[in-house]
């Protein structure tokens, strides 16, 4: 062993560096969470980080980001029938009050099930860093306001008529602009 080399420290300096450049710069902590260096993916061996599970994650990425748009989609359509059904109970019709509310509870299951798509989806390969405004930028934001608008209509749907439409009008004014913004 003497005179000899221990070239393991050199290994390991390498694989570092290798997996750094995998991973963005930056990600969200639910990606950091699941997806990052020392992630439940990674802690758990599910898929090391190397190129080849990259690859895979990638397309992993692909497919959820693409069922978030058809459930986001889906979503929509979901959320302009209970405008509908809510200004009709709104002006009275209280027979349609279950109808509201079952549907109220599947535009929230796909709404919440379109985010964790989103939320928990590999991250890219690198982090954009444009200046000014785009259209991701767009629909980053107005997640944030259709989000909080989301969790306070439901928490509202029992209690504040008057509050429950103004945050329900403020989740779909703000949804129906983060799926549009995608198309310009």
């Amino acid at each position: 062993m003497i005179g000899q080399i221990d070239n393991s420290l050199f290994d390991e300096i390498y694989v570092e560096q290798e997996t750094q450049n995998l991973l963005p710069s930056s990600m969200i902590f639910t990606q950091r969470l699941l997806w990052g260096e020392k992630g439940l993916m990674r802690t758990t061996k599910i898929l090391p980080l190397n190129i080849e599970n990259r690859e895979k994650e990638l397309k992993i990425r692909r497919r959820m980001l693409k069922a978030h748009q058809v459930i986001g989609y889906a979503t929509l359509a979901s959320m302009v029938a209970q405008g509908i059904l809510g200004t009709k109970l709104y002006n009275g019709q209280y027979e349609l009050y279950k109808t509201h509310k079952m549907i109220g509870n599947i535009a929230t299951t796909s709404y919440f099930t379109g985010a964790g798509l989103s939320l928990f989806a590999p991250p890219p390969l690198i982090s954009r860093k444009d200046k000014g405004l785009n259209s991701i930028k767009a629909h980053k934001w107005l997640a944030t306001v259709h989000f909080s608008a989301m969790i306070a209509t439901n928490l509202l749907a029992e209690s504040e008529k008057k509050y429950h439409r103004a945050a329900a009008f403020t989740l779909f004014g703000s949804y129906a602009l983060a799926v549009v913004s995608f198309k310009f």
